[in-house]
This record gives C-alpha cells, structure tokens and sequence, in this order.
C-alpha cells in the first residue's frame, strides 16, 4: 500500500509550532527547530540506510514548491539515481570552490597568516591538476597524479598535501557536493594500499645537496633574473626556513642595521629570531627594494600573496637538482660550519635558531651571540661566493 501524500496544508505549516520533522508524505518533512525555524527536507532509503537532503527554508520555498521538489527527488530514487549525486552535479562546485569555502570555514583556528599561505599555496599548486575539476568527479586516480609525482622525493610535502586534500573532500562530502562513499584520499584501507612505504631518507633527514656543490648553484642562481631565483639565494645564503624567507615583509628588514627581525608568530619554535645580514644579502635586498610591489620581500603572482610554497621547489626541479629539498641547505650549511670552519657549534646551531642549552645559559649567551653569527653567516656568504674551483676556506672564529 502507498503511502499517503498531502498531509499538510498551508495553515497547518504555517502554524506549527512543534520542533521536530512533521510528514507531508513520500518522503517530504516540514523540519521546526526549537527557535522555530522551519525547513523542507526530503528523505528515502538506499541499502538500508535512511539518507536526506535539504529542500530549503519555509515559506521562502513554499508547500507547493516542495512538493514538486519532492516528486522530482523520488522519480531519482525509483529509478535508481542518488538524489544527492544529481544536486552535486548540479552544483557543480569545483575543487579550487571548495578549497576557498574550506578555508573561510577553518582560518580562525589559525594564530597567524604563515598557516594560511601554507594550506592556500600547497593546495592551490600542489593541485593544479585537479583545482577546476568538479569535486564530484574527483577520483583515486586524479588524487594518485597529483601525490605521485612528489612521494618519493618530497615524502613530507606530499603526505602533508593529501592530509589536506582529504580534508576539502570530506567538506565537499559534508556539503553533498559529492556522493557518500570512500574519500579517494583517504590513507588508511585506501592510499596507504597504493602508495609506497615512506622512504628511509625521509624518515630522519632531509635531501641536502653536499655544501661543495653550494657555490655553483648560487652561481647559477644570480644568472637567473626570476622571484623564484632570489628567494633561494636568500634562503641559502641565511640558512633559514622556506616558509620564513616566503612570508618576509620589508618591515622585518633593517638594512642599515643589516638585520632581519624574524617575529616569533613566524618562527617554528615561537621565539624572535634576528638574523645578520652579509653584505651579499645586502646588495641582493637592495635590488629588490628597487622594484618593490608590495609588503612581501618576495612577491608571488598573484596580486597582494607571497612567493607560492612550490615556486623555489620548482624552479630546482628545473635547473636538476630536484632530488634535493630546499630544507636541505641548512643541512648543507651546518655541515659547511663544522667541517670547514673553527666556529663554536653553539653559533652555528644559533644560526639556524636551534635551542642549545637551558634558559639561563642562553641568556648569558644573548649578548654577543649575533657578532659572532654575523661573522659566520659573511664567512657562509663568501663561501657561497666563490667559484667551485676555490671554496674551501678555514676561517677564524
């Protein structure tokens, strides 16, 4: 026997009063909430399991209107169609749609804006492939191109990547932008089956190239005029953090003090860092302040952003030298320092804004830490300076 339909009537919905969902029949709900709000919701069953999908606010949509609605929604189910998977395709929401409705969801868990350069660069690059792509149709494959081409040489990159791409389908799924089912990202029982094991590098250090091979790259990298390029060379030459060098604002920079002021917002131990600047790290700031455009000491594209996540990551892979990370150059830099050099290991780990030590021996440290790393970070900037044929130098401490 069929069920009834047309249970309510326009003055019944407009005067209920009672929170909960109240039938009109096959399968269409008048919902009140405890406030007194009132929605349309359509439900039905598949394999078991009861589903539903918003049909919109009462009386915007009216009892006429949801009927309709619902008449459409059950020739789908009788036909066996997933209403849910009909109004995704509807929709039509993109991946990169979903990326930035995600981000306005979350960006308040964050205490400063490097985390959301970070989540906006990795997924606006990283996913390039599948970024215009309608989140529905998004598939274990589309997700396997893009993590494969970066697992086994940027493990950490690209498992961070997938943990947020899993992330925006979960919100798409949440949203019924996509079918109910396995998320083509997720790790366990899924990817974990088709990707290979973490690689043993990986799991301790990062890929640095030998500091003997340094002064070339750095040869190479003042032969090419691009944002990508200075980045680098700055980041090299300072020994600090991808993310440090790409959020840098001109406000941080002293040139004439020669400093950079790090706030401890940006650092990844939460402490202020100043680091000295040599004086090729002077010309080169000196350059772009010249062509400034914005805030940021290294624009990126994009109008008022940084430098992209990927972009110096990039351009390595362009000049062959993607096997190595750019984390890897502090590696780099701290072999230099205690093979080639007579500099106290407590400077060269100050250098790269390490903890040695307790609390009060730090602070009896502070005064003349930064001459002594501004002594070596010019005798690094040298180094980096010479030609390969002429680089290995013992300096004085």
């Amino acid at each position: 026997m069929s069920r009834p339909l047309c249970k309510l009537s326009d003055v019944t919905a407009k005067t209920l009063k009672k929170p909960g969902r109240h039938s009109d029949g096959g399968g269409l709900y008048l919902n009140v909430t405890p406030s007194g709000a009132k929605s349309w919701v359509f439900m039905w069953a598949r394999g078991g399991r009861r589903r539903e999908m918003g049909l919109g606010s009462y009386p915007a949509i009216s009892l006429a209107s949801a009927r309709e609605r619902a008449r459409e929604h059950r020739t789908t189910v009788a036909e066996r169609r997933d209403p849910l998977a009909e109004k995704a395709k509807g929709d039509a929401k993109t991946f990169g749609n979903c990326v930035g409705l995600l981000l306005e969801s979350i960006e308040s868990q964050w205490r400063n804006d490097r985390h959301r350069a970070q989540w906006r660069d990795t997924l606006t690059d990283g996913c390039a492939a599948i970024y215009n792509k309608p989140v529905a149709e998004i598939t274990t494959a589309d997700v396997l191109g893009v993590l494969k081409p970066r697992w086994a040489t940027q493990y950490v990159t690209a498992s961070r990547l997938r943990g947020r791409i899993e992330r925006v389908l979960d919100f798409a799924e949440v949203h019924n932008w996509r079918p109910e089912g396995k998320n083509p990202a997720a790790w366990r029982g899924h990817l974990r089956l088709l990707l290979p094991a973490r690689p043993k590098l990986d799991q301790s250090h990062h890929a640095a190239m030998p500091y003997g091979d340094v002064p070339a790259l750095v040869s190479r990298l003042r032969d090419t005029d691009t944002m990508p390029a200075k980045a680098l060379e700055f980041l090299i030459l300072t020994a600090a953090r991808s993310g440090e060098v790409r959020d840098a604002t001109w406000g941080e920079i002293d040139l004439g003090g020669k400093r950079w002021s790090v706030p401890r917002e940006r650092m990844k131990a939460g402490t202020a860092h100043t680091v000295p600047l040599s004086h090729h790290v002077i010309e080169l700031l000196t350059t772009l302040a010249e062509v400034r455009v914005n805030d940021f000491v290294f624009p990126g594209q994009a109008r008022g952003r940084p430098l992209s996540g990927t972009a110096m990551a990039m351009l390595l892979r362009r000049m062959g030298c993607g096997h190595f990370t750019i984390h890897g150059f502090r590696s780099a830099f701290r072999d230099w320092a205690g093979d080639e050099t007579n500099f106290p290991r407590e400077v060269a780990e100050a250098a790269l804004a390490h903890k040695v030590g307790d609390a009060v021996e730090r602070a009896y440290r502070r005064g003349s830490a930064l001459e002594k790393r501004r002594q070596l970070m010019q005798a690094w900037s040298d180094y980096c300076s010479k030609s390969k044929t002429d680089n290995v130098v013992q300096f004085d401490s």
